[in-house]
């Protein structure tokens, strides 16, 4: 079995516009934002791709807002080609990241789409890094750490070049010093063009962080997470005060019980130490209240890799009406939001083909009916956000 035929598409079409709400594609509500984050593996060379499969993404996408891509490879032709199925929007790219220039490797661009009628781009665009000096504090003071990590790898490099061992060894740091690609950050007004709802103002990241052992993924998350909440409790400087991440984390969530709790007793933390009300809600660490599990985004519905996560204050105007920890066990309830939940293209694909669920298969028919679509489609699917926009007062007219 190969990709899709043009006939299997047109069931699949079929099938999502006939049932959009069964497979958790969300429909527009005037008076809120719809937000998403997309893995689309390896979006690069356009003709990997088939013209249905291109259309396909287009329409699963076109709903939303704001689409933070990840894996937009360095020649943007591929996104050029969506964007081709996306009348009404626009785009922003960072760089390529992941590699030095010259060296080899796969490198990427962190992409922003969004949608003209509805979004403003603002004037803050940037990576996120840490700069020199906190570079040069984290390595004074895990010294020791750093020397005993180099000895084990000048060991294991001796027992290679002597044929003691066949693989070359790995240098890995101990502690994090930098992203293995960069997070991009940019300003956003969403929610214009509502004549009587006020828009959001936020800076919104799109990270994707390393796919490395469980420690690095942790660090580089707890990184993230420190800066994040750093530039909002210093709020009277920010162009805008408030934060949403969006992306693939690559947290292992392979113990769902244990590790989401270790990811929510971080954020409490984080909570609890600021002293200026910085509120931190990563919706996805609960179950959906219509749900009795929690929701995954891989295409083989085992893994939560893809978050979404908001940082604001209470008091914050311009961050009102973003849900809280507590208000998402309420969500879905207001057809405005706020709600959150998964396209799961997996379920759409199985129903359209084979006319049973996906969950229904055996772990071997999973794994080749999946084996169709995680290189054309994708091996993620799309995570969204709704957002309820607040309603103009008289004096805000």
């Amino acid at each position: 079995m190969g990709e899709f035929t043009e006939q299997e598409w047109e069931q699949i079409f079929s099938e999502m516009e006939a049932n959009p709400d069964l497979y958790g594609l969300p429909e527009r509500v005037p008076g809120s934002i719809l937000l998403a984050s997309f893995n689309i593996r390896k979006l690069g060379n356009p003709d990997k791709r088939s013209a249905m499969t291109w259309k396909f993404l287009g329409e699963a996408i076109r709903n939303f807002d704001i689409i933070a891509v990840q894996e937009c490879m360095d020649d943007m032709d591929g996104l050029l080609r969506l964007m081709k199925e996306l009348e009404g929007f626009k785009f922003i790219s960072s760089d390529k990241t992941g590699v030095f220039p010259g060296d080899n490797g796969l490198a990427e661009r962190l992409v922003f789409i969004y949608r003209i009628a509805t979004v403003e781009l603002g004037e803050v665009i940037s990576d996120i890094t840490y700069d020199r000096s906190k570079v040069s504090q984290l390595i004074h003071d895990n010294m020791d750490s750093l020397i005993e990590a180099k000895e084990k790898y000048d060991r294991a490099l001796t027992d290679y070049e002597r044929k003691r061992r066949r693989t070359k060894p790995k240098f890995d740091l101990p502690i994090f010093l930098s992203f293995i690609r960069q997070p991009f950050c940019s300003s956003f007004k969403a929610g214009i063009g509502y004549e009587d709802y006020e828009p959001y103002c936020f800076m919104a990241i799109n990270a994707h962080l390393i796919f490395g052992s469980k420690k690095d993924r942790w660090r580089e998350f707890e990184a993230l997470m420190t800066w994040i909440k750093g530039r909002v409790e210093n709020r009277e400087k920010m162009y805008h005060p408030s934060f949403i991440l969006l992306g693939d984390l690559n947290l292992d969530f392979d113990d769902p019980d244990k590790d989401i709790k270790k990811m929510e007793n971080l954020m409490k933390k984080l909570d609890v130490e600021s002293m200026k009300e910085v509120h931190v809600n990563f919706p996805f660490l609960d179950p959906h209240p219509t749900e009795s599990e929690h929701f995954t985004s891989n295409i083989r519905l085992s893994q939560r890799y893809d978050q979404i996560g908001l940082f604001f204050h209470d008091n914050d105007g311009l961050g009102k009406g973003f849900p809280t920890h507590k208000e998402n066990k309420s969500c879905g309830q207001d057809k405005q939001g706020p709600d959150y939940g998964v396209f799961n293209f997996t379920e759409l694909f199985a129903k359209a083909l084979t006319g049973e669920s996906f969950s229904m298969k055996s772990s071997v028919k999973q794994r080749v009916f999946a084996r169709r679509y995680e290189h054309e489609v994708s091996d993620h699917m799309p995570i969204w956000l709704r957002l309820k926009l607040k309603k103009r007062t008289s004096s805000s007219s």
